[in-house]
């Protein structure tokens, strides 16, 4: 039976990164699950690799026929944007590990979705003013920076990555990602445990 490694962390904290070293990881083999969103492509993104790109159309057709797994919507400086997860039939955990990044918002629709036992969180943490720096020099490197929405999601993140919402969730373990060798292996060592 297949698990579902659930990867969060405030937006800047590396998450990226260690899903792509995780992807690559031969010991394991985790699929990834692709999440959807209505937000602007990026430079350099292309649909189907980072996320699914959608308009609020395609979102409401996947809502209408009950597939979205959770959803979160931001009211961001640029507009709506919408997050979400669609059982879109290539989530297979009878046979399947995963990978997914969210938030812990997302992380607990998609435990109630699938059930407890069958997902794994992998919580990454980051000195706040490294993310700010690392979000900024990501930023910049934009055609059109959007520096209002990157403040935006650095200070929702203080909320949203809480320690409130992280008791509440029940997750112990917490990885901090301030040395990407020493983070990996410990979560790989996590991960292994947990599978």
């Amino acid at each position: 039976m297949g698990k579902m490694v659930y990867l969060m962390g405030k937006s800047s904290s590396g998450k990226d990164t260690v899903y792509r070293h995780l992807l690559e990881w031969d010991e394991i083999a985790l699929k990834k699950v692709v999440p959807y969103t209505t937000r602007p492509i990026r430079a350099g993104e292309v649909s189907g690799e980072e996320y699914y790109f959608t308009d609020e159309d395609g979102f409401r057709r996947l809502e209408a026929a009950g597939r979205i797994v959770e959803a979160r919507a931001y009211d961001t400086y640029h507009g709506l944007w919408r997050y979400f997860t669609v059982d879109d039939g290539k989530i297979d955990l009878s046979c399947n590990h995963y990978l997914i990044i969210g938030t812990i918002e997302s992380y607990l629709k998609t435990r109630e979705y699938f059930g407890k036992e069958k997902i794994v969180p992998v919580l990454l943490e980051l000195d706040d003013g490294v993310r700010l720096k690392r979000a900024l020099e990501r930023e910049m490197q934009e055609k059109n920076p959007r520096y209002q929405e990157m403040c935006r999601r650095f200070l929702a993140d203080a909320e949203d990555f809480s320690e409130e919402r992280i008791k509440e969730a029940g997750i112990t373990r917490r990885f901090t990602n301030d040395e990407l060798n020493s983070c990996l292996g410990e979560i790989k060592k996590y991960i292994i445990d947990n599978l």
